[in-house]
């Protein structure tokens, strides 16, 4: 065994402590501080002096302590038992704390990621004799009635397996033996460790070229993110970013789902350790806690265990990806992040960038969103795994020049827009279609089993694009000189395009049908709004006015399609021939 390299405090600054003695050791290394045994990591190496950032508070700790160095990175424990579980920034299992130390745990106090006590039943996959090699399924656990649990080969094992039985185990039990090419023999367990700063490794990195749906008219219609795919969600205090991300988690067409609130504050946290237990997943019917797992941070928390936070989510994002299946990982706010980034720079006495940011923060945001993607994992059986990546940004009084939004909108595919003006009216999900935009909206097409459907589809989606910036032109010359300017055509398009927006874009979260749309409706009600503007057109060609068709009751019928349900599609249908009728009826010799 390794013997435990020591050293002592020699300065104290907030998070940031400095200990000398520290010769041999690495960067990122994670170390104990103190007489309360804080945990802390390596940042900074000068000689034999380490500077460490402390993922706890670090009052009352001062020169002369004892620092230990574990002589090894900050990791995490995957296995079983991730799925359900609540952790902070550093896999502390928040509700297990709570039970073993009330609302406010005690500094330095640690428990595994993993329980330790609980069996898990485990099923080989290979038989003994099997050549298997890092990545290649051995086996596999019922961790939840929605989640099926492929025990992996761990990275840098390799040879032929000795051993394996079925059984109940914990997840530190041995559940196979390796015999590697050397004759020397490796222990595979439920649960290998994993550096949170490494990415894991994949085979192959494909298109991303499946959109990833998530039941919000304005993000799968307009601005749709894929199965891999990476998206920004930048906008100022009060536009609603953390609702759209708790809306994804709930209806994003994921496998799991994993939820960073990163420096979040506390009460939106709580919103979510709350009402996550109680939600129904739209698919299954099963508790939505049975696929998801989430990492809390709130803006008390050490600034330092933010940084941490993110890195373990899309950690433990991608070891369930590398199984097989589709992942979606919130990060709600990159913002707060970014900030614990430059306040542990400006102790480590670092030269600032632009607004006092560390000169890496662009790299360091571009490493974690690269790391999400559509990839062929190793190991067999041969299998495709996807992880998205959607990240809130609160740049200070919504300013979209801020650092962080532009850093991020350098690597990401889809940049959805909140502005402050249509969360104020009341108007969410508050997402300008003026100023955002998808670089997957090819993509849309194949959202659809019947081909020509999907083709529509994209042609209904671009046609209602034109209309709303049309809309935008055309309100700044009502603006100056008056309605009475505009043509009847134009007078059309300004109020089909209010329709577009307050009959399609506009979705009330809190409502049981309207929360969530599926493609197949969103085609139905969007091509029902065109259809109107296209019967509207034809009517004013041949002298009808356009306040008679405004007038029409049907379009009563129109705003009310988004509460309909999805077992009733057909309605929507039904409201088209309704148009028809009502339009006809204005123009008795009027050819439809």
């Amino acid at each position: 065994m390794v013997e435990a390299r020591t050293g002592r405090i020699v300065k104290v600054a907030g998070p940031v402590v400095v200990a000398e003695g520290m010769a041999g050791a690495r960067m990122y290394d994670v170390v104990r501080v103190g007489e309360l045994n804080l945990i802390g990591e390596i940042v900074e190496l000068h000689g034999d002096q380490a500077s460490i950032q402390v993922y706890e508070e670090t009052g009352g700790i001062g020169p002369g302590e004892q620092v230990v160095d574990t002589q090894a990175p900050l990791s995490v424990e995957l296995g079983p038992g991730l799925i359900e579980s609540i952790y902070d920034g550093i896999q502390r299992p928040l509700d297990l704390l709570v039970k073993a130390e009330g609302d406010f745990m005690s500094r330095g106090i640690t428990m595994p990621g993993l329980n330790r006590k609980k069996k898990w039943h485990f099923k080989p996959t290979m038989a003994e004799g099997t050549k298997v090699g890092p990545g290649d399924i051995i086996g596999q656990v019922q961790e939840t009635t929605m989640v099926l649990h492929k025990i992996m080969v761990p990275p840098g094992v390799k040879g032929t397996i000795q051993k394996i039985a079925e059984g109940d185990y914990s997840v530190d039990e041995v559940v196979a033996i390796c015999a590697a090419d050397d004759g020397s023999e490796q222990q595979i367990k439920l649960m290998h460790k994993w550096a949170v700063r490494s990415a894991r490794p994949v085979k192959n990195r494909l298109r991303p070229n499946t959109i990833l749906g998530t039941g919000q008219r304005v993000i799968d219609a307009f601005f749709p993110i894929t199965k891999g795919g990476t998206a920004c969600v930048p906008g100022p205090f009060g536009s609603g970013k953390t609702v759209i991300q708790h809306q994804l988690s709930k209806w994003v067409d994921a496998d799991i789902v994993v939820y960073v609130g990163c420096g979040e504050r506390g009460n939106e946290m709580t919103d979510v350790l709350t009402e996550f237990p109680e939600l129904k997943d739209p698919r299954s019917g099963e508790p939505l806690m049975r696929r998801s797992v989430l990492i809390a941070n709130t803006s008390n928390m050490p600034v330092a265990a933010r940084e941490a936070s993110v890195y373990t989510g899309i950690t433990i994002a991608e070891y369930f990806r590398d199984m097989g299946y589709t992942v979606g990982l919130m990060a709600d706010s990159t913002s707060r992040w970014a900030e614990a980034m430059r306040e542990i720079s400006t102790r480590l006495e670092e030269m600032p960038a632009e607004e006092g940011y560390p000169a890496y923060l662009a790299a360091r945001i571009a490493a974690f969103y690269e790391r999400a993607g559509r990839v062929q994992c190793i190991g067999s059986p041969q299998r495709e795994g996807a992880l998205s990546v959607i990240g809130a940004v609160s740049p200070p009084g919504g300013d979209l020049s801020d650092s962080v939004v532009q850093a991020t909108l350098h690597v990401v595919k889809v940049f959805w827009s909140l502005k402050a003006e249509l969360a104020y009216a009341r108007h969410f999900p508050a997402i300008d279609w003026l100023t955002s935009y998808s670089f997957y909206q090819q993509y849309l097409k194949g959202c659809f089993q019947d081909a020509e459907q999907g083709q529509q589809m994209e042609a209904l989606s671009a046609t209602a694009m034109i209309l709303l910036q049309q809309e935008s032109e055309l309100r700044e010359i009502v603006r100056l000189v008056g309605a009475e300017a505009l043509s009847p055509r134009e007078r059309l398009t300004l109020e089909t395009a209010r329709s577009i927006r307050e009959d399609f874009l506009h979705q009330n979260a809190f409502h049981e049908v309207d929360t969530y749309t599926s493609m197949v409706k969103q085609y139905e009600m969007l091509k029902t709004v065109l259809h109107f503007h296209q019967r509207g057109l034809e009517a004013i060609e041949i002298g009808v006015e356009t306040a008679d068709i405004f007038k029409l009751p049907v379009r009563q019928e129109i705003a009310r399609a988004k509460y309909i349900p999805e077992n009733n599609i057909g309605k929507i249908a039904k409201i088209r021939q309704t148009i028809d009728e009502q339009i006809k009826q204005l123009q008795p010799s009027m050819v439809t």
